[in-house]
């Protein structure tokens, strides 16, 4: 009985895990394909098997191509920053510094506000009679409409997500920085290596699966960004500031086009699939080479 037990043990503590990933993605997934074969353009309670006609309708959209270049967009200004900042930002908290505490505080007091008040006070700010554009009519500059010209409001929805995002990665950095060991520093004390070229030789190597980590958590918290564009911007002005995200939810519950919305679901599923497998493969190619 014991040998049963030790040889099925391993699987009887991952039984809960499987189970909450079966209901609550597995079933979704598989169900989301199937809806992507229905037609719920004529009747919401009898929809009609389309086979791939979704999917035709949407590689034939202009619509969707405008808005996969603002996911992408939203995807390569926000990624690079969230991936960089952070972790210079790690690498100086790390040092012996004065009032470490109240740094780390502060860096990381966006993270714990909610991304609801976050996006409404950043509203308030980009308003045209807001505190920026009266630090601009200041300076003799013309007012910006920051969530009202196509010019800037994707990109004015971006900065709140990365300042949203810096203090979160920031701390994942700072965990994986107590693994490096410190006798490789004091060699490169010793050897008279600069500030830079020790961190460039000895930091990076050591937290590359970190970098990937997180590089990889950004990724896919960029391309499914909402809550900002619902509170802000609405998708405006002109599909200026729409991603695939809320297109996913204005095609599903203010259109009521399921179908159709279940295929960009699945579309968007196979590029953060895509995303993940590239930066893992990328920054630790050497793990997975045969």
């Amino acid at each position: 009985m014991f040998q049963y037990y030790k040889k099925y043990a391993p699987y009887l503590f991952l039984l809960p895990a499987g189970i909450v990933l079966l209901v609550f993605f597995f079933i979704p997934f598989f169900q989301t394909i199937y809806l992507s074969f229905l037609d719920y353009s004529t009747d919401i309670y009898s929809p009609a098997f389309i086979g791939l006609k979704n999917y035709k309708m949407l590689l034939h959209s202009a619509l969707f191509y405008k808005v996969m270049f603002n996911t992408f967009v939203y995807l390569f200004v926000a990624v690079p920053i969230l991936a960089i900042i952070p972790l210079f930002l790690a690498i100086l908290i790390n040092q012996k510094l004065r009032c470490l505490t109240l740094y780390k505080i502060l860096i990381y007091l966006p993270v714990i506000v909610s991304i609801v008040v976050a996006a409404i006070a950043f509203k308030w700010l980009y308003a045209q009679a807001g505190i920026l554009n009266y630090f601009l009519q200041i300076l003799g500059l013309h007012s910006i409409g920051w969530l009202t010209d196509t010019r800037f409001a994707l990109l004015s929805v971006i900065i709140v997500t990365i300042w949203k995002g810096i203090g979160y990665y920031m701390m994942i950095y700072l965990a994986s920085l107590m693994s490096v060991p410190k006798e490789l520093y004091e060699a490169c004390d010793i050897d008279g290596a600069s500030f830079l070229r020790k961190h460039l030789t000895v930091t990076i190597p050591h937290i590359m699966p970190t970098i990937a980590l997180v590089t990889t958590i950004s990724a896919i918290s960029a391309m499914k960004v909402f809550a900002e564009i619902y509170v802000m911007t609405k998708g405006g002005p002109l599909n200026s500031s729409k991603t695939i995200v809320y297109y996913i939810y204005e095609r599903a519950f203010e259109n009521l086009d399921l179908g159709y919305a279940s295929a960009l679901a699945v579309v968007l599923l196979i590029i953060v699939m895509a995303f993940s497998l590239i930066n893992i493969l990328f920054f630790e190619k050497n793990k997975y080479q045969i």
